[in-house]
């Protein structure tokens, strides 16, 4: 249900797209309007088009829509429009939306519906009207308010869509946009469960309670910070004196915390990427590979299956049986999940960017290999190549986009088997690893 929920979306968005007054030059492509649905349903943010100047404003309206539909899930959307409209929600639906956010009881099913949506209203609400009065110094009361909503909506769905032909490369040094950019970017890959978790914590604070956080929230919020500091020096120590070295310790410090956090499926950039060396190329792979936080509105194979890997080669390391975080012990079935996961999605990075070689064999290997890191950890970041694409290419970025969004294991169970024909086993033997 997932993922036809997801490819339907696709499929109506690039319908849409291809309407006439959808385009300022009166057309878009088959092939682009699909591109351009994904890229936008799956809040990834690769662009075949310039969204600032090839859209009209209902054709950014429609990828605006198309990207708060792919940040909160489309299933999310129908059960909140049949919630309103005062229709029974089965328990088999319940369980399907909580899955992507919280497995609890089906008895907290609206509060968790409500909450998603007053979560996202406040937060989207706040960057809406923080950056429409800073919009408001440079732009009239139309187009900033405009670009106010658009930006906030993409920061916080992670989506990487700017109606700005540069991306935020002319706000650079501007640290009041990049402050509430990175904010809602960090929120929106938060993941819903840890944002209800610490607002109940702070009040728990506020009356002198004890904080209580659990585990998910905890490596959530640990891999989070290690992940965004830890990238932070690194980044600023590799380009100071090469991509940044024109750059002010100002500019240069706001540059290289903005282009760590953005890779953690947001796609915003605020300087030119091709200037990167190959080490930060690298670096930035890294971060997208892992991506957001699982419920959240981002993608990559998020920050707990990050954690968890690290906790597993922690145990091995201390010659322990049983993984342990925080006091607490990990079941065995989390360590296979994120295993899986891992495999399967480099699995699909490495086809992905092999098909597109084959297919392109002009191209950089870094550059396409960037590119489908980006495309499935809908990051929307590219060293320049995405217009390069040709058809083929498009559509195996799609797919690449669409898997990284549904997440690799939904996938796999839409065509593995239900149930396994037998229940047997045969004689264990052992073969040599490593």
């Amino acid at each position: 249900m997932l993922a036809i929920s997801f490819a339907g979306a696709i499929l109506i968005g690039t319908l849409l797209l291809m309407l006439p007054f959808c385009s300022a030059s009166g057309r878009l492509s088959l092939i682009d309007a699909l591109f351009t649905s994904t890229s936008a349903i799956c809040v990834t943010g690769l662009i075949v088009v310039d969204t600032a100047t090839h859209f009209t404003l209902a054709g950014k309206i429609v990828i605006l829509v198309l990207i708060q539909l792919g940040g909160l899930g489309i299933m999310t959307f129908s059960t909140m429009v049949l919630l309103a409209a005062g229709r029974s929600i089965t328990i088999h639906d319940r369980i399907l939306v909580q899955e992507g956010y919280h497995p609890g009881s089906p008895g907290s099913f609206k509060a968790l519906i409500k909450n998603i949506f007053i979560f996202t209203a406040i937060i989207e609400g706040a960057g809406f009207v923080l950056l429409s009065l800073r919009f408001l110094q440079d732009h009239p009361w139309p187009r900033a308010l405009l670009s106010g909503l658009f930006h906030a909506v993409s920061g916080f769905c992670n989506a990487g869509f700017s109606v700005y032909s540069n991306s935020l490369m002319s706000f650079r040094g501007d640290v009041f946009i990049n402050l509430v950019m990175a904010h809602l970017i960090i929120f929106g890959g938060l993941g819903f469960l840890v944002i209800g978790e610490a607002v109940m914590a702070g009040r728990r604070l506020l009356k002198g309670m004890k904080m209580k956080l659990s585990l998910h929230s905890k490596m959530v919020l640990t891999s989070t910070t290690i992940l965004i500091f830890g990238s932070f020096f690194i980044f600023l120590a590799l380009e100071k004196g090469q991509a940044l070295r024109s750059f002010s310790w100002k500019d240069k410090i706001l540059a290289s915390f903005f282009q760590v956090v953005t890779p953690r499926t947001a796609g915003f950039n605020t300087m030119d990427l091709t200037t990167l060396g190959t080490a930060a190329v690298l670096l930035l792979m890294l971060l997208m590979f892992i991506g957001a936080s699982p419920g959240s509105t981002g993608g990559g194979v998020k920050t707990s299956t990050f954690g968890v890997v690290l906790a597993f080669l922690r145990s091995k390391v201390a010659a322990r049986d049983s993984i342990h975080m925080f006091y607490r012990t990990i079941p065995q079935d989390n360590v296979v999940r994120a295993f899986t996961l891992i495999s399967l999605s480099m699995s699909l990075i490495f086809i992905a960017g092999f098909v597109v070689l084959i297919n392109q064999p002009g191209m950089l290997m870094r550059d396409v290999f960037f590119e489908v890191f980006s495309g499935f950890g809908t990051v929307g970041l590219s060293l320049g190549i995405t217009s390069k694409l040709n058809v083929f290419s498009k559509v195996t970025v799609s797919l690449l986009m669409y898997a990284g969004r549904i997440g690799p294991l939904t996938l796999l169970l839409v065509f593995s088997r239900r149930r396994a024909l037998g229940k047997y086993d045969y004689i264990e033997e052992r073969v040599l690893i490593g």
